[in-house]
């Protein structure tokens, strides 16, 4: 199965739990407990991928990215924001040629 299709497997179970919510779930308890909730641990899992990315420990790297995709998914999902419309904004991307921007003094230190 292709990666783009897993990720779209994963955003549906997501949706699905959103609209008929299943005992024991954690994508439940997570639409549960509100948007904080669900964008306090978008921030967890975003530092996790930066922390493990600076180990340079490549498991790590991969079991923190994949939360983060999967809590990315609830977040979207939260917002009622289709993941075909994340992959569309970036097929247009992947499109574009010759768009880089013009950096600001303080863009350049990092």
């Amino acid at each position: 199965m292709e990666s783009q299709n897993i990720i779209e497997l994963l955003y549906n179970t997501v949706k699905s739990r959103k609209e008929t919510p299943s005992d024991n779930s954690y994508t439940c308890y997570l639409f549960e407990q509100g948007l904080n909730k669900i964008l306090k641990k978008v921030g967890e899992e975003c530092a996790e991928v930066i922390i493990a990315s600076k180990d340079g420990n490549t498991n790590d790297i991969i079991n923190e990215t994949s939360d983060l995709i999967y809590h990315l998914c609830v977040l979207l999902a939260s917002h009622n924001i289709e993941f075909s419309d994340v992959l569309n904004e970036l097929e247009k991307r992947a499109n574009k040629l010759g768009n880089l921007k013009v950096m600001c003094d303080t863009d350049k230190n990092t």
